[in-house]
């Protein structure tokens, strides 16, 4: 968690939080409860929490429990916007949420279940390659809803468990493009070992990378470029330039009808560059995500039909 730029009431509530959830999640599992006095269902989930962490210290478990009315700045920080919200933390970064494990049957096979997968001390897991689909599958969901800062943070974590995985470093990049960071996302792409470049995964990433390097520098930029395609229609080079600059902004609906327009008016302009920068974009989103198979046919019936 960044503290540059803290007054000094945030200062003093990040180092808290490192004393009491980071520096013990080193080592342990941390079930980190955002609770509050007058949330009832807070009130009966207590109970649960207390007794299965009580029940798994022995296995290297520990509860932290966060009262959003007094610790406000950090449960911002987590973005959390209802309560009980409850994540597990290891070595800094969540790696569960056990919102929705509201009995202790469902707590237990999730702890269970992370306790296999990650060195937590006490533990029995080992942190094995083998053991992180669950949680890259979880990285994968955070970064589908759109919180690419939480997503890099689960990726991260998983790239240090696993730092040859090709899924967990194109995770990784894509969820750094997600947070905007697109200069990060470049430096370990670039830091990647040559043998994991040819991996699908990768190539995806390295996609995704290329794209977002068009994005525009602010609204504005985007906004004149959408101006210059709404009054020319009929200027293929300006719809596709503002396809591009939408698609990296974010705005993939819009990029894709543009692109999709072209294709059918002008398929030859630039050696069918409309077509190609579409598949380009189905590479980049992937091929199983619902948006590129709707697009996909949308550019078949245009091609086929």
């Amino acid at each position: 968690m960044a503290s540059i730029g803290l007054n000094l009431d945030e200062q003093k509530a990040v180092d808290r939080f490192k004393k009491d959830v980071v520096e013990p999640s080193m080592t342990k599992l941390v079930i980190l409860d955002f609770w509050a006095e007058w949330c009832g269902p807070c009130k009966a989930l207590a109970p649960t929490l207390e007794k299965v962490a009580a029940e798994y210290a022995d296995k290297g478990v520990v509860l932290a429990k966060i009262n959003v009315d007094e610790e406000q700045f950090i449960a911002a920080q987590f973005q959390v916007r209802s309560i009980p919200t409850v994540y597990a933390m290891f070595r800094g970064q969540p790696v569960a949420d056990l919102t929705n494990a509201r009995s202790e049957t469902q707590l237990k096979q999730v702890l269970d279940q992370l306790l296999q997968q990650l060195p937590v001390e006490g533990g029995n897991g080992a942190g094995g390659e083998q053991d992180i689909a669950p949680l890259i599958a979880m990285g994968e969901e955070v970064l589908a809803a759109g919180d690419g800062e939480r997503a890099a943070g689960i990726f991260l974590q998983l790239a240090q468990m696993a730092p040859d995985n090709a899924q967990v470093q194109a995770g990784l990049i894509r969820a750094l493009l997600a947070a905007g960071r697109t200069d990060e996302a470049q430096a370990a792409l670039d830091a990647l070992p040559p043998e994991l470049h040819a991996d699908l995964a990768i190539g995806q990433a390295k996609t995704a990378l290329d794209l977002a390097r068009e994005a525009p520098q602010d609204e504005g930029e985007l906004a004149e470029l959408r101006s210059a395609a709404a009054a020319d229609p009929s200027n293929a080079e300006a719809q596709f330039a503002f396809a591009q600059a939408a698609f990296a902004a974010g705005q993939r609906d819009e990029a894709a009808e543009v692109l999709l327009k072209l294709v059918e008016e002008q398929p030859e302009w630039n050696e069918g560059a409309a077509k190609a920068k579409l598949l380009q974009m189905f590479e980049a989103v992937g091929l199983e995500d619902p948006w590129v198979a709707a697009t996909r046919r949308k550019l078949s019936l245009i091609l086929f039909g």
